[in-house]
């Protein structure tokens, strides 16, 4: 089948490549001409394990293809999804469409014979049904079809998740519609993919829905990790005593700094402002925005205290920066709170992430970058792992010892054993553990 994929970013690129891989022909299409150059030179401009390989296996087979031209990709094409992007708008929470009805727009304008339409991007309910009147303008109702097809992919793993998902979600009722997008998934569904076909507007909701659940165990956690810390449980064993209740399960049970990305604090937020409009009270998902934003303000304070109170002039070496690991994603990432936290009250930052120090020479100022793990901690009063890397998981803390001015070391990923690093003579602090 010929699929076209509008946006570039970390959906589009992700699923066109795995469309590619699974037998179709693709483009993926994007307005910057320096991104679609980037990709065309075997360049890849986002960070995911396995992409760039399997941009190249694509593109040497003749499935793959990246352009600016939408009008000359979907020439005879079957499927053409919009991947663009959908922040929340700012001010008011609710998620930016635009992009969205600009993509929907142009895509109007070059449609000829029977055409889907999917929505890829994460939408609020309803959105699909304004592309249906924005194509409806254009041209006639019987060349198309919309379609919402909302994604489940994590960070670090999206080939991963994108090839053995847990479920495809498709949101139509057009017959014509439903076989196309069986077929484009058929290598999922020999595979025994459960593969749910609903309404669009319950397409669009399933997907604000998992996420605002899984932030909510989040936050959960890390709510019952801070008890943990007061009445001296351990969070990792409570975590895994509840996770063992196949009614819970043991993901999204790791207590740490707070929820970040490209997903959760958006899409909480815009389902809050969707429940708004409909007059509907969501005070669960509204406590888990609000809780959520405290725990990295309270992650900061741990490593104020942890100081005795006192940062001023202390060079603090940060171990990562990215959201989370396997990724250079900085988007709501917990260290953008942290950060301007420990500078405000006088503190000197040092930091080394393995993939996020580009982007984030952006977004924070004031640090001394460095180029690896050990660099970053020699000579610091205190060290601080925010984000779980695995080679932060395998420091030599004989050397770290040595390096740190004192030591100090802030576990907010509780990556160590406590007994362990107190037998090596630290002062560790960890997330919902007594030291």
């Amino acid at each position: 089948m010929r699929v076209v994929m509008v946006g570039t970013g970390y959906v589009g690129l992700v699923s066109g490549v795995c469309f590619a891989d699974f037998g179709h022909d693709v483009t993926c299409v994007d307005k910057d001409p320096e991104k679609i150059q980037t990709l065309e030179a075997g360049g890849v401009p986002i960070y995911e394990p396995g992409l760039q390989d399997l941009i190249s296996k694509n593109v040497a087979s003749g499935r793959l293809k990246f352009s600016t031209d939408l009008k000359s990709a979907m020439e005879n094409v079957d499927a053409v999804f919009i991947a663009v992007g959908t922040p929340s708008r700012r001010g008011d929470g609710f998620a930016d469409l635009s992009y969205v009805y600009a993509a929907a727009e142009e895509i109007a304008a070059h449609i000829k014979d029977f055409t889907v339409i999917v929505t890829k991007s994460t939408v609020p309910v309803g959105t699909g049904d304004e592309v249906e009147n924005i194509l409806a303008k254009h041209c006639s109702t019987d060349k198309f079809a919309v379609v919402s097809n909302p994604e489940f992919l994590r960070e670090g793993a999206a080939i991963n998740d994108f090839k053995r998902p847990d479920r495809v979600v498709v949101g139509t009722e057009d017959p014509q519609a439903q076989a196309l997008m069986r077929d484009l998934y058929r290598p999922l569904y020999l595979n025994e993919t459960p593969i749910v076909f609903t309404k669009r507007r319950t397409s669009e909701l399933i997907k604000y829905a998992a996420n605002a659940f899984l932030a909510t165990k989040i936050t959960f956690i890390n709510e019952m990790a801070d008890l943990c810390e007061a009445v001296g449980a351990n969070v990792q064993e409570v975590a895994r005593g509840i996770g063992l209740d196949k009614r819970i399960g043991n993901k999204f049970l790791h207590a740490g700094p707070g929820y970040g990305g490209s997903c959760f604090p958006k899409d909480t937020l815009a389902l809050v402002r969707t429940a708004q409009e409909a007059d509907v009270e969501l005070s669960i998902v509204d406590s888990v925005i609000t809780a959520n934003n405290m725990r990295k303000i309270n992650m900061a304070r741990k490593i104020e205290t942890a100081m005795d109170g006192d940062l001023s002039g202390k060079t603090i070496a940060v171990l990562g920066l990215a959201f989370k690991p396997n990724t250079d994603d900085m988007r709501d990432a917990p260290s953008l709170t942290i950060i301007p936290y420990l500078q405000e009250r006088g503190a000197l930052v040092r930091a080394y992430d393995p993939e996020a120090m580009d982007e984030a020479r952006h977004l924070l100022s004031g640090i001394d970058y460095t180029q690896g793990a050990y660099e970053c901690i020699d000579g610091a009063d205190i060290a601080v792992i925010i984000t779980e890397w695995d080679q932060f998981r395998a420091l030599d803390l004989t050397r770290v010892k040595k390096s740190l001015n004192r030591p100090k070391l802030v576990d907010l990923r509780n990556i160590y054993r406590t007994d362990h690093m107190k037998q090596l003579g630290f002062d560790y602090h960890s997330i919902g553990r007594r030291s």
